[in-house]
């Protein structure tokens, strides 16, 4: 179910020089180590900006398979490039205990969707009324199972413009950003108990819009599947 609502992760146009400004020719850096740990990449590149291009080659498919979810491609061109832009600027006051910049990155790409709030609830709806209004295709044995599908997809898409902004970011960000519940805390600076409370009412809201079904099997610990 996931991939209905993934439009896919196009080629990226935001370059890792928008982050990471490089140095004259004479004066150039070797590329940092592939396995440079995310806090020790940060913290070089204090000194070194060309460091934090690590960063963007780690995770920049992620966030914009995440973002084109949410918002689609086009605008996640730009929420990216603005997410690392925040990031480099930012990087200053990242905490170097936490080894990982993952769910630092992705918190402030949830920050950016939530300047785009009315672009995402316009995705949903638009795919809502798409979904519903789609003529089921195939041969005869296939054709109820695609107009159930194709309602089921109309109705999640529904379920999840309904959803508080709040309610809608912590269960995409388990759900398609493939997030734990203590990363989901650090990415949002959320206690854990506010994420499982926030996860259970948007579950049981997503439940009910669908009959009391949940077709995208959302456990305690794991991203939707199809």
């Amino acid at each position: 179910m996931a991939e209905a609502l993934n439009a896919g992760s196009a080629a990226l146009p935001c370059d890792p020089a928008v982050v990471s400004p490089q140095p004259p020719a004479s004066e150039s850096a070797p590329r940092p180590a592939p396995d440079l740990a995310d806090s020790a990449a940060i913290r070089e590149s204090l000194q070194q900006p060309e460091r934090f291009a690590v960063l963007y080659d780690r995770y920049a498919v992620a966030l914009h398979r995440y973002a084109g979810r949410r918002v689609g491609d086009d605008v996640a061109d730009d929420l990216v490039a603005a997410t690392f832009l925040a990031a480099f600027r930012a990087r200053r006051r990242y905490d170097p205990e936490r080894e990982s910049a993952r769910p630092w990155l992705f918190g402030i790409l949830t920050k950016e969707i939530a300047r785009r709030h009315r672009t995402e609830k316009a995705r949903f709806r638009a795919l809502e009324r798409a979904w519903s209004e789609r003529p089921a295709d195939g041969v005869a044995d296939r054709v109820a199972a695609d107009v159930t599908a194709q309602a089921v997809r109309g109705a999640l898409a529904a379920a999840l413009a309904r959803l508080s902004p709040d309610e809608r970011s912590v269960l995409l960000l388990i759900a398609w950003g493939d997030l734990r519940y203590d990363e989901v805390a650090l990415a949002l600076d959320i206690p854990v108990g506010t994420v499982r409370s926030r996860l259970s009412r948007a579950r049981r809201k997503v439940r009910e819009a669908l009959g009391g079904t949940n077709p995208v099997a959302i456990d305690e610990e794991r991203p939707w599947t199809t």
